[in-house]
């Protein structure tokens, strides 16, 4: 009996816009004459109950808050989708639940830090970003503005939590790993778009991949599509990791993936179909699109929150 396919789609921060998302899963469903099997979602989707949430304000945008027609059943997501934190949600509603909870049909919230099977694949993950003045601190309920933020934060036992798994086909995190711009700009590949601020990260996203070797890793946080690989000396399996863009733009805020079992045999970027990937190519920067998606109005004066290493 062959294994089973699946066509697993990462997506961008979201921010809010889930009828976008869906528009885009039909789209590429349409352009791979095949069905989602699930999304997954790297963070900062902003799934606010209410679309009135004074909350929403901490995030310092405009964002539509369609996930309050999901919540109230008046819609459903087509597809599941499974998310982590990022370092703006409704953490208000996150904060119970830990391990994670579906928040609405189809909508699934992985939790903080963890291991789960979906689909037969096992997906690896650490929700917020790195903030050291609160790594070693508890998480207090968060029922301001301010604590809401440090709600972000990853910390300690989440770390920690996810150090021992193994065997990782998708390992999902907010923020980039340290040093991958750094291993880009060492490899000297031809490109004609810039290279990212080489500090763009944090060194315990860092440390966990390199600990886990996680067959293929999908971040967000900076809004910008990358593509690199560590591992490969020696007999250190390869790590493949692809940096998504936010959702205002699908060419580099979609990354798909088609498995057949646990093994993913293609890969690309966008709604066109087209493939970027195949099971023992190389992964780096050429496999981005080969032209950088245009800046849009709709990121003026958007600002992602950095804390000092």
């Amino acid at each position: 009996m062959p294994p089973e396919s699946l066509l697993v789609v990462g997506v961008g921060d979201i921010h809010g816009r889930f009828h976008r998302v869906e528009a885009w899963m039909d789209a590429l469903e349409a352009a791979r004459g095949r069905s989602v099997d699930f999304m997954v979602a790297v963070g900062d989707v902003e799934a606010f109950r209410r679309a009135d949430d004074h909350r929403r304000k901490a995030a310092k945008r405009a964002m539509p808050a369609e996930f309050a027609e999901y919540a109230d059943g008046t819609r459903r997501m087509k597809r599941p989708l499974y998310f982590i934190g990022g370092n703006n949600e409704d953490f208000e509603a996150l904060h119970d639940h830990p391990e994670g909870v579906e928040l609405a049909p189809n909508v699934h919230y992985l939790g903080r830090a963890g291991l789960r099977h979906v689909r037969g694949l096992r997906v690896g993950y650490l929700s917020g970003i790195h903030a050291p003045r609160f790594f070693e601190q508890p998480i207090k309920r968060p029922t301001s503005l301010d604590s809401a933020k440090q709600a972000g934060y990853f910390r300690t036992p989440e770390v920690e939590k996810v150090t021992g798994i193994r065997d990782v086909d998708l390992f999902l995190v907010h923020e980039w790993p340290r040093g991958i711009v750094q291993r880009a700009r060492d490899e000297a590949l031809p490109s004609s778009r810039p290279l990212p601020s080489y500090w763009i990260g944090n060194p315990i996203t860092r440390r966990l991949v390199d600990t886990i070797r996680p067959r293929w890793v999908l971040c967000g946080h900076s809004h910008k599509g990358f593509a690199v690989s560590l591992g490969g000396e020696g007999h250190r399996p390869v790590t493949r990791i692809a940096c998504l863009d936010q959702a205002a733009r699908p060419e580099e805020a979609v990354f798909w993936l088609e498995y057949e079992g646990r093994e993913p045999v293609r890969a690309g970027w966008g709604l066109s179909g087209e493939v970027a990937w195949k099971a023992g190519e190389t992964w780096n920067l050429t496999r981005l699109p080969a032209t950088p998606p245009p800046r849009v109005s709709e990121d003026a004066g958007e600002m992602e929150e950095h804390e000092s290493p």
